[in-house]
């Protein structure tokens, strides 16, 4: 019998590392082959050419996919969808996978869905049924729901939402994050051993930030982040590693506030374009709090019982944990937060908290289930309508 060919889209680098796992175990499995789509900041240089990354992990990549346009514009990410939806459309024609597998909510992303859903592709999709209500993602991530055939939830919450948007409970799996499984299978690096890799000495304190653009929010971008660097000032003691922002809307802009800041703060502050999943989760291990408005503050961190300090409206509608301080982007708020998260009645609390995104297993999961389940008849979708009174 022919091998299902199981294709997964990946376009920045924090999302390649949430698929890591999955990509090994299908790698790693007879029955199955692998076809890698790397797109987006994977393959631009402003942002690391971490498709470089893939290719070192020992993964053969099957096609890359230009799309971005050296804008942050509205009009310049239009056209980059637009783009890469060209793009995917030739890729899927000459690779023919079984399935497609993208992950999350990004502009790249709409434009795979959109391709496979034309070449009549099964499509599976990791993330959905969660709310980003500050960020384009969310009507993005719905989209794609809507488009996909299969989906893997990370919480039973989230599983339900995606059956209440209208799909079969059948084809709708809570799975756990994917993410977590780096947090199980990585040996992380020593304190000393991080610092040679980043060249750079902890302090006492250490705080890692990341911080992306909130593209609905009315508050100017640039404002934000002016008030979250004022708040650092007040903790001048601190060692700060920042991850840059990512591409999306206004994200140079938020990337030059950085350089400028960490130039003017050279002893205590650096930045990185890409630190890769095993120096950010390191990074998290030995730092005593994470700041910003990542996912990764939600999901990841709370695994090291460690703090996350969650700013402004980008992460809102998400399920949040005992270790999740929520602060507006001010900086008497910002400056509240961080004094509570360092604080022992706060920390105290948090060996013992629940964990709400699962242990570490999605990526074994979510491979047999893409191995196992029937594709016939798939693509004939049928809605699911709820017995409830509106």
């Amino acid at each position: 019998m022919a091998k299902r060919k199981i294709a997964v889209v990946t376009g920045t680098r924090a999302e390649y590392g949430l698929l890591f796992w999955l990509l090994k175990a299908i790698k790693n499995d007879p029955d199955l082959e692998l076809q890698i789509i790397t797109t987006g900041m994977h393959l631009s240089p402003e942002f690391g050419l971490t498709y470089k990354t893939i290719e070192n992990d020992g993964f053969a990549i099957a096609d890359k996919i230009e799309m971005l346009l050296s804008s942050d514009t509205p009009v310049g990410i239009a056209k980059s969808v637009g783009l890469a939806t060209i793009g995917f459309a030739d890729t899927l024609e000459r690779l023919q996978p079984d399935v497609l597998v993208v992950l999350g909510d990004r502009f790249e992303i709409l434009a795979a869905a959109q391709a496979a859903v034309i070449h009549q592709i099964p499509l599976a999709h990791i993330h959905g049924g969660e709310l980003t209500e500050g960020l384009i993602d969310d009507p993005i991530r719905h989209s794609v729901t809507k488009m996909a055939h299969f989906h893997f939830t990370t919480t039973d919450v989230y599983r339900k939402r995606v059956i209440q948007m209208g799909e079969q409970p059948d084809v709708v799996f809570n799975v756990g994050a994917p993410g977590l499984d780096n947090i199980k299978n990585l040996e992380l690096l020593s304190r000393e051993a991080f610092e040679e890799s980043i060249d750079f000495k902890l302090g006492e304190k250490n705080f890692l930030v990341t911080y992306h653009p909130v593209t609905l929010s009315e508050q100017s971008p640039e404002i934000a982040m002016s008030q979250m660097l004022l708040a650092l000032d007040e903790f001048p003691q601190a060692k700060v590693i920042f991850t840059l922002p990512n591409s999306d809307t206004f994200g140079r802009v938020l990337i030059q506030m950085i350089k400028d800041y960490v130039a003017k703060n050279p002893e205590r502050c650096k930045d990185f374009v890409s630190l890769g999943q095993l120096r950010y989760l390191s990074a998290i291990k030995h730092c005593d709090l994470v700041l910003g408005n990542s996912s990764s503050g939600l999901i990841e961190v709370p695994s090291f019982r460690k703090p996350t300090i969650d700013l402004g409206e980008r992460q809102r509608g998400r399920l949040k944990g005992e270790s999740v301080i929520s602060a507006t982007e001010e900086k008497g708020q910002i400056v509240k937060a961080i004094q509570l998260a360092l604080s022992e009645e706060f920390r105290s609390k948090l060996p013992n908290m629940d964990l709400l995104y699962g242990y570490g297993d999605a990526g074994a999961k979510i491979k047999e289930t893409l191995k196992k389940i029937s594709l016939d008849g798939v693509i004939m979708k049928k809605f699911k309508d709820l017995d409830f009174a509106v």
